[in-house]
């Protein structure tokens, strides 16, 4: 059973960068068919895909996002990363981690974009 965890800093101050972490149990970030992806949730916004990197290491981004972030991996920890930058209140939102291909989830992580 693959089962991902999220982690970073729950508040962030507007025009500063945001870096969360989610780290892979029950499963390697490289075997085949996994596609790992970050999804953000806000009232205001709903549901939304943030970006996604594949067991290859292929990324892909929101087109809305994709001049402020990017998405890593570390195959040594078994974990993958999210960096936003120049945030704003806008990026408020509770941020999961999930595998596409059989639909595992992360417990997701409050982030909050605050003066």
């Amino acid at each position: 059973q693959v089962q991902l965890q999220e982690s970073g800093p729950g508040l962030v101050k507007p025009s500063q960068a945001l870096s969360l972490t989610c780290i892979v149990s029950g499963g390697s970030i490289t075997d085949n068919y996994y596609s790992w992806n970050w999804i953000r949730q806000s009232p205001e916004n709903g549901l939304e895909w943030v970006g996604a990197i594949t067991m290859a290491g292929s990324t892909y981004y929101s087109p809305s996002l994709k001049s402020r972030m990017s998405i890593s991996r570390d195959t040594s920890k078994n974990q993958f990363t999210l960096q936003l930058s120049s945030v704003t209140p806008e990026d408020t939102a509770v941020y999961y981690c999930k595998e596409n291909s059989r639909g595992y989830w992360g417990q997701g992580t409050q982030v909050t974009v605050s003066s």
